[in-house]
């Protein structure tokens, strides 16, 4: 994949749509390409957050442990972000990220995240937004699941 190509890959993706050419391209440079077969983890629940990652092509099951076993809450698709709650919250990662189809990634590190942050304001509310919205679905599973166990 050439550098143009993920740079128009990171140009989709809300958290960077609005920074200018040269500043993706500086960050598809910096960022390392890996790939990950289908039942490989990215990384596990607990583990320090070094870096974020970018889904390119391919699928990503997020899960996170519990007594019963892992429990799958989310599938991501290309173009989303994930990790990035390690790095912003400076805690272990939270979740357990495994391919579910051959994936293709960026992988961005720490200080090259925090740098974009802290040079792009857009990308901090764009951020804020995409936390958000995960706050608000993980809330509807919690009011699903209470529904659920009430009519037991």
């Amino acid at each position: 994949m050439s550098l143009q190509e993920e740079v128009e890959i990171l140009r989709r993706i809300p958290l960077f749509a609005r920074m200018e050419t040269a500043r993706l391209k500086l960050l598809a440079f910096t960022s390392q390409r890996l790939s990950f077969e289908a039942g490989q983890a990215l990384f596990h629940q607990g583990e320090p957050g070094d870096s974020a990652y970018i889904l390119i092509e391919g699928e990503a099951d997020v899960s996170i442990d519990s007594p019963g076993g892992p429990i799958v809450v989310a599938t991501l698709g290309r173009h989303a972000i994930v990790g990035e709650i390690a790095i912003l919250c400076d805690v272990p990662r939270t979740a357990t990220v495994t391919a579910r189809s051959p994936l293709l990634t960026l992988r961005i590190d720490k200080e090259t995240f925090f740098r974009l942050v802290n040079e792009f304001p857009q990308m901090a509310v764009e951020i804020m937004r995409e936390l958000a919205h995960r706050l608000e679905k993980t809330n509807q599973q919690l009011r699903s699941a209470a529904a659920a166990a009430r009519g037991r």
